[in-house]
């Protein structure tokens, strides 16, 4: 049992830090020193690996947390469903329909705001920003919790 608690601490702990990693360093450096196209072209092909990181981080410690402490539906079990279910929203919905979106955007730097295209990505991206903020204060709660 002492094995898949530290398995389970350490899917959690890897899928949090990815997770603020990508969020709060990656991501921002990335648009800050790059040209906006370039940063979200280096951003998009990040993001399937991304969230299959994610998602592999969450069953395994849905797995273990589960056969380590039995199916009893305590608050880990109920963040990290809710982690998993918000993490395969942003991997199966939002970043393909993104993907598309950008694709049929063309250029970020040469497409005016108020494209409607453009409107809709900001609208999905606002979506992916709170999916994404959601998932990390799920890991930093099941990092703290016993």
């Amino acid at each position: 049992m002492q094995y898949l608690e530290m398995l389970y601490r350490l899917a959690v702990s890897l899928w949090a830090g990815g997770n603020a990693i990508f969020t709060l360093m990656l991501t921002p450096i990335l648009f800050k020193t790059e040209g906006r196209d370039i940063a979200a072209r280096i951003v998009g092909n990040l993001f399937p690996g991304y969230f299959r990181w994610g998602l592999a981080c969450g069953v395994i410690a849905l797995v273990c947390r589960l056969a380590g402490r039995g199916f009893d539906l305590k608050v880990p079990v109920i963040v990290l469903a809710l982690m998993l279910a918000v993490t395969s929203f942003q991997a199966f919905y939002v970043e393909p329909r993104a993907a598309e979106l950008k694709r049929q955007i063309g250029s970020f730097e040469t497409t005016s705001k108020d494209h409607p295209l453009r409107k809709e990505f900001a609208k999905l991206h606002a979506v992916s920003a709170v999916c994404n903020l959601t998932v990390l204060a799920g890991g930093v709660v099941l990092v703290v919790l016993p």
